[in-house]
């Protein structure tokens, strides 16, 4: 399987350099995730700029990053989808649970935008606590 991790501060870049997310590579897909995450990474943006096509498989591995990372209060984010993963996300009904966005950059910019709320929250209850 190919791809490339970008670790940042506050979120991880995992570029899949696969033309096919299916049962070839999502067992790998899955995996890097639950690593990713045991790291401590709170926040993952997926670039599937590269992916051409995917299946169940691919679907179910995308399905797990959107439970482990939305788990711990971060945040999984789709980008670079193409038409046919876009159209089968929109046929399983998938685009009603996932966070989608065009680009890396407004990915990046909506898990600022998430970290910035749930530092706002937090001070807000401790507010309501003291």
């Amino acid at each position: 399987m190919k791809y490339s991790i970008e670790k940042e501060e506050k979120y991880c870049l995992f570029v899949l350099n696969e033309s096919k997310l299916d049962t070839t590579v999502a067992p790998g897909v899955k995996s890097e995730f639950l690593t990713i995450n045991a790291e401590g990474t709170k926040n993952l943006i997926l670039d599937l700029s590269e992916v051409k096509y995917t299946d169940s498989s691919g679907l179910s591995a995308i399905l797990v990053g959107n439970r482990i990372f939305g788990e711990n209060g971060g945040v999984f984010i789709l980008a670079n989808l193409n038409d046919h993963v876009m159209k089968l996300i929109t046929i399983s009904q998938l685009d009603k649970v996932l966070n989608i966005l065009p680009t890396v950059e407004e990915a990046v910019d909506a898990i600022f935008m998430h970290e910035i709320e749930k530092d706002l929250n937090e001070e807000a209850d401790e507010d309501q606590h003291a």
